[in-house]
């Protein structure tokens, strides 16, 4: 029997999975992502997480053919490893990942993707039709997304294609996102973003009322759609989080005119009615391109788990042919 592995490596938590060759999963593990003092430090937590998944698969690591990686970014694609990731603790610099799990499992077959890569991989594969031109889009703690077009799972020379969230929708640059740079989709519209966002329509407007905790340090972006319909500030800010992700994913759209475009993320799978759907109502109107299908992942957060293992069973390309090669 032959077996392959997924890694999910996030910044708050690592996952792994071992699955046989159709895809079935039998054994799977999640820890804490470890916070450093290093990045040695997480790449030894990935190597104990994917280490318990073969165990609980009751399979030595010796015998994974192949692995599959999603992980946050950005990346050294030559060297295989995250360099500054920007949500864990400035300590770690560097997290090499493809070279320690290659000597782990004792081959040279292992891809390593961003997150969203992995989640457009994992759409791809479980697809009725397996379409060549789709794309995955995470609203959550950050905006990203992973392409594919023509067949081709887009990575970029670096491995840091599909950062959308850091395209510019407000030209006018009132919010700065976390990157440090002024305007980005992600600073309006993601899970950390949103507080801010809520913050800076209250100051713009001071007669709205709102019970809202703005001034809360606990204030975060669920409150704001746990007072959708009984706040008039929160109903202003998700009326204008419909306008800011319309211009989003329709840049996207028009860019690489996908067949589907699948949502996923925390922001985006609590809240479909809020986000998504107003999503739908707003691009089909705002399109030259035809108007692609647009729908919320079905595999909720195992999206990029379940890519990793499918970047292991299809060469890293989330495309079934490769099943049978």
């Amino acid at each position: 029997m032959v077996y392959y592995a997924g890694v999910d490596l996030g910044a708050t938590n690592v996952r792994a999975a071992i699955a046989t060759d159709d895809g079935t999963t039998i054994g799977v593990s999640r820890n804490a992502t470890p916070r450093g003092p290093t990045g040695i430090d997480v790449t030894e937590g990935v190597l104990r997480t994917l280490r318990e998944a073969c165990g609980d698969a009751g399979v030595t690591p010796e015998a994974v053919a192949a692995a599959g990686i999603g992980s946050i970014g950005p990346f050294d694609l030559a060297e295989g490893a995250v360099i500054d990731p920007a949500n864990l603790p400035d300590s770690i610099e560097r997290i090499p990942l493809t070279g320690p799990i290659k000597k782990l499992l004792e081959t040279d077959e292992v891809h390593l993707h961003n997150d969203t890569t992995a989640g457009v991989i994992g759409e791809r594969f479980h697809a009725e039709r397996n379409p060549d031109d789709m794309v995955y889009i995470t609203i959550s703690s950050g905006v990203g997304a992973g392409v594919c077009c023509d067949g081709d799972i887009l990575s970029g020379w670096d491995g840091n294609a599909g950062e959308v969230g850091h395209c510019i929708v407000d030209p006018h640059g009132r919010l700065t996102c976390g990157c440090g740079h002024d305007g980005h989709w992600e600073a309006y519209c993601s899970g950390n973003g949103i507080p801010n966002f809520a913050r800076l329509l209250a100051d713009d407007d001071p007669t709205i009322s709102t019970d809202l905790p703005l001034e809360s340090p606990d204030f975060t972006a669920k409150d704001v759609f746990e007072f959708a319909g009984e706040d008039e500030l929160a109903d202003y800010v998700i009326e204008q989080l419909a306008h800011w992700n319309a211009i989003g994913v329709t840049n996207v759209v028009q860019s690489f005119a996908p067949i589907v475009v699948s949502f996923g993320g925390a922001v985006a799978l609590h809240n479909e009615e809020l986000v998504v759907d107003p999503i739908r109502e707003r691009v089909s109107e705002m399109l030259l391109n035809n108007v692609p299908e647009i729908r919320v992942t079905d595999h909720g957060d195992d999206v990029v788990l379940e890519g990793a293992v499918a970047s292991a069973l299809t060469k890293g390309t989330g495309d079934r042919q490769y099943l049978d090669a």
